[in-house]
């Protein structure tokens, strides 16, 4: 499984997730997403790195959005993730100003997946890493993905293969001939609303 080699200074995480405050501050003032331009960033921020943005209140989620693809720079991504997290995941409305400054931000940075082949499922639950992998299941039209940070509520591969599945709408015992999965791994960090620095911030 090859792993991120490029690793980030705490700089660097800080500045991603002001990035994604700052996108979600824009969608709130604006209504559209901050424009970000990589250039003006650091050289590991302009890298190509698909991303999932996850927000909590509470320790409740309140929105997640990614990609599965590196098809943006890196901060571009996370700025552009960030906003959909807020307003655009289907599963809640839109965040409001009262919740911003209660929000929990969690970036994470997805190495390429790669096929992750299988004679059957009792063989992918035995080579699963639990609190490492995260996976992608693919059959047809059904397709689901959870990051290595679910595993954190699914601890075992059990529960962690079953939810998958009715994520993407299908039986928890399901099998087919057809069905693959892939998997990938992040570099994961995150911060409140609160310990972030912001310019300004909804009262």
């Amino acid at each position: 499984m090859p792993s991120i080699n490029q690793q980030y200074s705490s700089e660097q995480k800080a500045t991603l997730l002001r990035v994604a405050a700052q996108s979600i501050q824009h969608g709130l003032e604006n209504k559209s997403p901050l424009e970000v331009y990589s250039f003006q960033y650091e050289p590991p921020l302009q890298e190509m790195r698909a991303t999932f943005v996850t927000l909590e209140i509470d320790e409740q989620l309140r929105g997640c959005i990614g990609m599965l693809k590196a098809i943006k720079p890196l901060v571009e991504d996370v700025a552009s993730n960030a906003y959909s997290a807020a307003f655009r995941d289907p599963r809640f409305p839109a965040l409001t100003k009262a919740e911003f400054n209660k929000l929990e931000i969690h970036v994470s940075i997805l190495t390429p997946a790669e096929e992750f082949p299988v004679k059957d499922e009792a063989d992918l639950l035995q080579k699963l890493k639990p609190g490492i992998d995260g996976l992608i299941l693919k059959d047809g039209f059904y397709q689901s993905t959870f990051l290595p940070s679910v595993w954190e509520s699914l601890s075992s591969p059990e529960q962690f293969l079953s939810h998958l599945k009715q994520k993407a709408g299908l039986d928890t015992s399901y099998w087919s001939d057809t069905i693959a999965f892939q998997r990938y791994q992040t570099i994961a960090f995150g911060s409140t609303v609160e310990k972030i620095p912001l310019e300004k911030a909804f009262l």
